[in-house]
């Protein structure tokens, strides 16, 4: 008789789960004293990642990292003071980063730009004086030029080794000499560019005056651009030259009579500057603008307009080795004017 096989069942271990809660791995986290500090830093960057919803829900093709209301539906109040309070928070954090966006400055702080013609014998001393200080910048910018530039360098710079070699016994000598040596290469530079002071010297009250060959007795014009009609702040001064004329209907050599006038002339800018603490305001290309206008306006709208060839901010006295930032600035001047011209063009075109 078989024995009956009794089955012997395993006891089910049951797990207690009374000390189980919905904390965030956060939260266990920190119940180790060790990790407390890294637990907060991960709260906080937790609290600063979390992406708006109104983010996830934009249709726009750029996706927006700030509040956005929507007009088709009105806010609720207390969703409109936490988002004037966000705001508000963004507006009072200072820029990331030097290469950030400054922060707009107001409509009603921006003071008007005014342009005119200079008339009065005061008003062009003015224009005519910002016009001699630019130039006699531009040394400055030449002395620069020069002293930093690797071929005059490289020289002192053997100058110097070749004195500390043939003077290392004595220091005393040896500091005399190279002083004596630094000095005269900033003599040098300083007597190489000391043209631009007579340059800037003779831009007075003749320098408007026509030619004295010259039939045409209209005076250059002097534009002049301030803000609320205050300081002066830039200056042009553009010369009409006038086109040459034939009256009489006889071909005969020395029958015809000329004459000059405006009609048919050309625009020519002889100068053209900005205030030192103006610049990059789009004060000057204001002033370019207004040059081509004027010049339009009395010579014909197919009139040209450009510069003189030796203008009062483009004379080099250097070498032509360092004359490389003056061409430039000669390009960017010339590509500033084009865009003048085609800007009055486009207008007209528009009208």
């Amino acid at each position: 008789m078989e024995r009956p096989h009794h089955h012997h069942m395993a006891a089910i271990r049951e797990l207690d789960l009374s000390a189980c809660h919905p904390h965030s791995i956060v939260d266990r986290i920190s119940a180790v004293p060790g990790l407390r500090t890294s637990a907060a830093f991960l709260t906080f960057l937790h609290a600063n990642l979390v992406i708006p919803p109104s983010a996830l829900s934009s249709h726009a093709s750029t996706p927006t990292f700030e509040p956005s209301t929507s007009f088709s539906s009105v806010p609720h109040p207390s969703s409109s003071a936490g988002l004037s309070a966000h705001n508000n928070h963004h507006s009072r954090m200072p820029p990331s980063s030097p290469l950030a966006a400054p922060p707009l400055v107001p409509l009603d702080d921006i003071p008007d730009l005014f342009l005119d013609t200079l008339d009065s014998d005061e008003e062009k001393d003015e224009g005519l004086h910002l016009i001699s200080d630019a130039v006699a910048q531009m040394r400055q910018k030449a002395a620069r030029a020069v002293l930093f530039h690797p071929l005059p360098l490289a020289g002192l710079a053997s100058s110097l080794y070749l004195l500390y070699r043939l003077t290392s016994h004595d220091p005393s000598r040896l500091l005399f000499a190279s002083s004596v040596l630094i000095i005269s290469y900033l003599l040098a530079v300083r007597y190489l560019t000391q043209r631009y002071d007579h340059l800037a010297t003779s831009i007075a009250r003749s320098w408007l005056r026509p030619l004295p060959d010259s039939n045409f007795s209209e005076e250059d014009i002097v534009l002049g651009a301030r803000y609320d009609g205050d300081t002066l702040v830039g200056a042009l001064v553009l010369h009409l030259k006038p086109a040459v004329q034939v009256a009489g209907g006889h071909r005969r050599k020395g029958s015809r009579t000329q004459h000059l006038t405006l009609r048919g002339g050309t625009g020519v800018v002889r100068a053209w500057t900005t205030k030192l603490t103006h610049r990059g305001q789009g004060i000057g290309k204001e002033l370019l603008a207004e040059a081509v206008r004027i010049t339009k306006e009395r010579c014909g709208k197919d009139a040209e307009v450009g510069f003189a060839k030796e203008h009062a901010n483009s004379t080099m006295v250097l070498p032509n080795i360092f004359n490389g930032t003056f061409r430039r600035d000669e390009i960017r001047a010339a590509k500033a004017l084009d865009a003048a011209v085609s800007e009055w063009e486009a207008t007209k075109k528009r009208r």
